[in-house]
């Protein structure tokens, strides 16, 4: 096993799948961040492997958070970037590699990772994330799949897929080596609302988490997502119809989208420069939470 990573426990899992979702790349909305958080409650999941977070993080763009107590330093939490094992509501197995994106060593990291889901013998990897978009908050939370298998992309329906050239994170490198080697890799990304992208938007939490049944058949209890995208969804209801220019964007959103096909690449009628920014929006949101905070 590589040195980058310090195995605490190996418990015996039957085809588990991997779910990833590294801080550090694309997470509109924290949509990522709060469906692995829902996955690692719901399952139970606990640490079994730590990677070596003096070689791969940059502790300088990460640094750790001093805990200070009348001028004293309690602690330091450090970046870290660990493997979890649990077990969904349906009794299948699942891993959970979750926490920090490296800086360094990304071919080493990627190895080691493939080392991991050949060791445990995974069925599938799934990465998650989440980009804005020029969609409403009115509809659906749509998906986009990306993977570098041809068979595994022909399989797939139902999802929004795009041509472009971003830069890419270190899951993309781990889904081009993983489906090399015979593992079975995608990756699901939760379209969110650009007026909401910077707020946690627990509506693309529970898309993902939906995205996972769908694509690799794990069924995870939501918790309080459901909940939380409700209350959501009434606030920005209630701050729309507060402003006649928001809902006039809102309104040119739901027209384009209620035009476009699930697999269209993304809708071209209108584009964000057509629109109001959602900046300011995203402003008065933040303004409109602080003053009417959520009631027990």
């Amino acid at each position: 096993m590589s040195e980058l990573l310090e195995i605490h426990e190996h418990p015996v899992l039957e085809s588990p799948v991997l779910v990833i979702a590294l801080e550090g790349w694309i997470d509109a909305g924290v949509a990522a961040q709060g469906a692995m958080s829902t996955i690692t409650s719901s399952t139970d999941a606990n640490p079994i492997a730590t990677f070596d977070a003096d070689r791969l993080i940059d502790h300088r763009a990460r640094r750790p958070v001093m805990q200070i107590v009348n001028g004293l330093i309690t602690n330091l939490e450090w970046p870290s970037t660990q493997l979890f094992a649990g077990t969904d509501t349906a009794g299948r197995d699942i891993l959970v590699l979750q926490g920090a994106e490296p800086d360094f060593e990304w071919q080493a990291f990627t190895a080691a990772v493939l080392d991991l889901a050949e060791d445990f013998e995974c069925s599938r990897i799934v990465y998650l994330g989440a980009y804005p978009a020029p969609v409403p908050h009115t509809r659906g939370v749509s998906l986009a799949v990306t993977t570098a298998s041809p068979d595994l992309s022909d399989e797939l329906r139902g999802y929004v897929r795009g041509s472009l050239g971003v830069p890419g994170g270190i899951q993309a490198v781990i889904d081009v080596q993983a489906n090399a080697v015979g593992i079975p890799t995608l990756g699901l990304w939760a379209q969110v609302p650009h007026y909401i992208s910077s707020m946690p938007y627990p509506a693309a939490s529970l898309a993902l988490i939906d995205g996972l049944r769908d694509t690799a058949g794990l069924d995870i209890g939501v918790g309080e997502l459901a909940g939380d995208t409700a209350r959501t969804r009434d606030r920005l209801d209630a701050l729309v119809a507060e402003n006649p220019e928001h809902q006039e964007m809102v309104r040119q959103l739901e027209e384009v989208f209620d035009s476009s096909a699930p697999e269209d690449d993304p809708p071209t009628p209108i584009g964000l420069g057509e629109i109001p920014s959602g900046d300011e929006l995203a402003a008065e949101l933040q303004e409109f939470l602080q003053q009417r905070p959520e009631e027990d």
